[in-house]
């Protein structure tokens, strides 16, 4: 709009909360709209009209009720000073007077029919009309799309800060004589305007806009301030340049947002073209952040006072960012996204768990089946429409981006989500333009998943954690155990095997959060017991005593320097491992057992050493890994109480707890002469009744051959009669008073 408008309608909105610059920040509903007409062309000022909106009260059948709510208005209409004044019961029916009392006024003047919005500031627009009409997802009328900025336009011809200016300001710098005396200084923000401050302002107004209208003045008003209709999709290159005053970040969103939904939320102000950028996590998946870009920094100031504004039943919080990380997140440099992207108004929809060999073909029969015309929706451009993720090598992520032409089309493909395309089921979720340069930047770079971290060998010196060439696989190694498997489970799984289980052989596999990663080692007493227990029960099924799960396990046999490494957190190539055998048994232990790459607790320290040893000493210190986990290991003198001869043996089994496989009655370790003093008794009070789980406590430490007699009943609570014996442990800390135990080693 180039040439001056024929009619101005100085417009004021107040809400039922706070006032000022402080306009529409708490979310407050609408309560009153005041305007008044003026002719540009002859200079005349209209009558001043009042449109009063009733609030919103749920459940309200009562006559006499409405007919208080109808007095109180009449209460209204006689103190605010309005010439005319209207009431309607929601925003909706609001906004419709309100246009409808506005075109009628201008046909009846006769003197021009271009009309055009002028208040006092942004926020009565911007900040109250059109967010609160999002929200209830009301039509806003076309003449709420353009207005003039009555303090721009002043600032034209009396420099000034647009902050710090309001209407008393340029009433007295204009020298506007008042017809009756305003309020003493400009109305407390935080509070509610009464309904004849309202009424003056706008009177105020109309009169600044004739002053400016007039000689010497003669302003024009040509440029009105637009509002977007609809957000706009598309592009944003690496190469351009964002400015860090324009965009924000959002955080909070639903998990199902799209950056229609985040236009909604941001109503009113206007957002650059392919603005709305929603920020995905490690997986891919969307983590509730947004960073959203727009056309200039007054706008992005006016986004961060919706901090903590509502979409739907979620606060949305709003803060600064920077354009570096908008392109981060947006910015893009593919040619084939650019050309898939060119296609305006188009609705994006994502497909996840494709099957590695989906085709163009089957994507669009998958949308658009022959036999179902009903739930046909086609896909716009066919296989242009289509676009494949892929890695930098080629090879399919099972990920894929389709267009449709039109809404309608995209809520028809939303409602396949979860069926069948082959044999995998396809998630199917509304995507954007953003999100598409966010996913094809991740898989074409770094990948979603970061690389874990080391294992805790790696700060061993050099020593090869290859098994050696002849090897002896006297171990079992169990995969796709269920979760709930327990190690009598797995004796009875094992069935005629058990007997040939060392004892304390059988070990459970934990991953990093402790829990069960179905996987298991078994200690055999031979090789060819081990190799014929994996050729009669690979691939039975396994059922749990303590659950319905039940699933079909993998034998393989192993060696135990390969369980050991394993357990240790190494791992073993697949490579290697055929180098030695291509028979099923050389295949056992790929991939490894558990994902994750550090098995061991946290606790797990080695002894330290100089950062520099000589081969020999590292020989020395660091045998084997078999000898280590299998065998008695000397140590330098450690703990206080230990004597300086004695040896620490490790049974790995405390680290990877799992009960007895196997009877108790043989003790797997010897007992070395270092510790043959006589056993310290040790009483612990306050135990369960079950005697399984002390065993299970101090299963590490050597145990005395003969049983010990149990507490007397009368200390305990119990009757004694066929209780198990009371553990006896190595005098592992001789006192000159008597043996006592560091319990916690245990």
């Amino acid at each position: 709009m180039t040439a001056q408008v024929d009619y101005l309608v100085v417009l004021c909105a107040a809400t039922s909360g706070a006032s000022g610059e402080l306009l529409g920040s708490d979310e407050k509903e609408l309560a009153k709209l005041v305007w008044q007409q003026v002719d540009v062309n002859n200079k005349k000022l209209g009558k001043v009209n009042e449109l009063l909106i009733k609030p919103e009260v749920s459940d309200v059948t009562d006559e006499k009720k409405e007919e208080d709510v109808a007095e109180e208005l009449v209460e209204d209409e006689n103190v605010s000073g309005a010439d005319c004044v209207y009431t309607a019961k929601s925003l909706e029916n609001a906004l419709n007077t309100f246009h409808l009392q506005l075109t009628n006024e201008v046909n009846s003047a006769g003197a021009g029919t271009s009309v055009c919005l002028c208040t006092d500031g942004q926020l009565h627009i911007r900040q109250v009309i059109h967010p609160e009409a999002a929200s209830q997802n009301v039509l806003v009328p076309d003449c709420f799309y353009s207005f003039f900025d009555l303090r721009k336009e002043f600032k034209t011809h009396f420099p000034s800060d647009l902050s710090t200016l309001d209407v008393y300001t340029m009433v007295e710098s204009l020298s506007i004589p008042m017809e009756e005396p305003a309020m003493c200084g400009s109305p407390d923000p935080s509070a509610t305007l009464p309904p004849q401050v309202v009424v003056q302002q706008v009177q105020m107004m109309a009169k600044i806009v004739l002053s400016l209208l007039s000689e010497p003045l003669c302003h024009t008003f040509s440029n009105p301030e637009r509002v977007n209709e609809k957000f706009e999709t598309g592009t944003c290159s690496k190469m351009e340049k964002v400015s860090d005053s324009t965009v924000i970040r959002a955080r909070g969103l639903p998990w199902q947002s799209s950056d229609q939904d985040i236009a909604r939320f941001f109503s009113g102000l206007n957002i650059a073209k392919g603005g709305a950028a929603l920020c995905l996590n490690a997986q891919g998946r969307r983590n509730g952040e947004a960073l959203v870009r727009f056309v200039s920094e007054e706008h992005r100031d006016l986004a961060l006072q919706r901090h903590k504004h509502h979409m739907g039943s979620r606060y949305i919080e709003v803060y600064k960012a920077t354009g570096e990380d908008f392109l981060k997140i947006a910015g893009g440099t593919s040619n084939e996204v650019a050309i898939f992207l060119s296609r305006e108004d188009q609705i994006i929809v994502r497909m996840r768990g494709l099957p590695f060999t989906a085709t163009h073909e089957q994507v669009l029969a998958f949308f658009s089946p022959e036999d179902g015309l009903k739930d046909a929706c086609p896909v716009s451009g066919g296989r242009d429409g289509i676009l494949f993720v892929r890695y930098p090598d080629g090879r399919p992520t099972g990920d894929a981006f389709v267009l449709f032409a039109c809404d309608e089309h995209a809520q028809c493909a939303l409602r396949k989500h979860k069926e069948i395309l082959g044999r995998r089921y396809i998630e199917l979720f509304k995507s954007t333009a953003a999100e598409v340069q966010q996913v094809l930047n991740r898989y074409s770079s770094a990948p979603l998943i970061p690389v874990a971290p080391a294992p805790l060998l790696s700060v061993l010196p050099a020593v090869s954690l290859l098994p050696p060439p002849i090897i002896v696989r006297d171990c079992l190694r169990l995969r796709g155990l269920p979760y709930s498997a327990s190690i009598e489970d797995i004796l009875n799984f094992l069935g005629e095997f058990t007997h040939d289980v060392r004892p304390h052989g059988v070990h459970m596999v934990l991953n990093q959060q402790g829990r069960p990663s179905g996987d298991c080692f078994i200690q055999m007493m031979s090789a060819e017991r081990a190799l014929s227990a994996s050729q009669q029960l690979h691939k039975h099924v396994m059922s749990c005593q303590h659950g319905p799960n039940s699933r079909y396990v993998e034998v393989f046999p192993c060696s135990a320097e390969e369980m050991g490494l394993v357990l240790m957190g190494g791992s073993l190539s697949h490579a290697h491992t055929h180098a030695h055998s291509r028979n099923r048994s050389g295949t056992g232990l790929s991939p490894p057992p558990c994902k994750s790459r550090r098995l061991s607790p946290p606790s797990y320290s080695f002894t330290p050493t100089p950062p520099v040893l000589p081969t020999e000493a590292a020989a020395a210190l660091y045998p084997p890994l078999g000898q280590v986990l299998l065998g008695p290991r000397p140590l330098p003198p450690g703990h206080a109480y230990y004597p300086s001869s004695a040896q620490l043996y490790m049974n790995y089994t405390t680290y990877y707890p799992s009960p007895p496989g196997s009877p108790t009655t043989v003790g797997f370790f010897p007992s070395p002469s270092a510790l043959s003093s006589p056993g310290g008794l040790m009483r612990m009070p306050g135990l369960t009744y079950n005697s399984k789980d002390l065993i299970n406590a101090v299963q590490g430490y050597q145990t005395a051959m003969e049983p010990v007699s149990v507490m007397s009943s009368s200390l305990i609570g119990q009757p004694g009669a066929g209780e198990p014996p009371i553990v006896s442990l190595p005098a592992l800390m001789p006192k000159p008073s008597g043996h006592y135990l560091d319990l916690s080693l245990l």
